[in-house]
């Protein structure tokens, strides 16, 4: 059979139904998506200036697919290989077309910590060096009451009024986090286009005129399956250690509950030990772990 890999800046419309079904495909056989928002918005709109879009075929169906950021600390990039096409070695095959494709070595971002994963991993020399949890709490339990610092109340986000304003801050709060804290306007109307997107679950703490932070919620599915999101708080640096960033946090998990929603989630890194306490405080628990490799300092 031919197995061959073909590297794209921009997919056509065929193959971006393609990939999204090798993507659900492994979704629902691994009980993970396999890439993260960011790779799925690149997938969906068009990618990124310098991304890679790598597809492995083997004769004539897309067997896998890679995504390859460059990033501003260097490229990373997600696979996944449709689940009737493994142990075939298509992800030794992908990962070595990632590696080519990339101005250096990259990282690799894995989503559930995996065995496979670990093992083709340290076969190209790549090293677990980032673990980002994904941590869940039942709605149903109390909730401590949200207590807002002096002189700063809570509105939602307003579109087409808000955007400069919340981009200025979530700068300024994730200075240190280039993921996040280099989001462009693009990046954020990208995500207001999106069918989960809900400016009464999106709420800004404001001092004066002057937003100060954020918690911005998602739901993900429908009726009772929901499933909500914490999906990022934001506390400027001048406002920290004043308990702005846990009202914040609860004043989204009580919207959350307030639709309904029966379990809330969110995204932490494993080594930000203050926000992981300050979750497991308000009864967050790990559920599952994402991992990211990198060559060897």
């Amino acid at each position: 059979m031919n197995v061959r890999v073909e590297n794209r800046q921009r997919l056509s419309d065929q193959e971006i139904t393609d990939v999204l079904g090798v993507v659900e495909a492994a979704a629902e056989a691994d009980g993970v998506r396999p890439l993260n928002e960011q790779a799925m918005l690149q997938l969906r709109y068009g990618g990124e200036p310098g991304a890679s879009l790598l597809l492995l075929y083997a004769g004539d169906e897309l067997a896998g697919y890679a995504h390859v950021d460059p990033g501003d600390e260097g490229p990373s990039a997600e696979l996944v290989v449709h689940p009737a096409h493994r142990r075939e070695g298509h992800g030794a095959r992908l990962l070595r077309a990632v590696i080519d494709a990339a101005s250096s070595r990259p990282r690799l971002w894995a989503h559930g910590d995996h065995a496979g994963v670990a093992a083709l991993a340290a076969r190209f020399g790549l090293e677990r060096v980032r673990s980002l949890w994904q941590m869940r709490r039942p709605l149903a339990e109390p909730l401590p009451a949200v207590r807002l610092p002096e002189g700063v109340s809570l509105r939602t986000f307003v579109p087409g009024q808000d955007e400069e304003a919340w981009l200025k801050v979530n700068a300024a709060a994730f200075a240190h986090h280039p993921e996040q804290g280099a989001w462009t306007m693009d990046d954020l109307l990208r995500r207001e286009q999106e069918p989960w997107f809900d400016p009464s679950g999106f709420f800004l703490a404001v001092r004066g005129d002057r937003v100060v932070g954020f918690h911005w919620t998602k739901v993900h599915g429908a009726s009772d399956e929901a499933l909500g999101e914490v999906y990022v708080v934001g506390v400027d640096p001048s406002q920290q250690g004043t308990g702005l960033g846990k009202a914040l946090t609860l004043a989204g998990l009580d919207h959350l509950r307030s639709r309904g929603i029966g379990q809330a989630m969110l995204y932490v890194d494993e080594a930000n030990t203050a926000a992981v306490r300050l979750y497991q405080g308000l009864g967050f628990t790990r559920y599952d772990v994402d991992v990211m490799y990198a060559p060897p300092q």
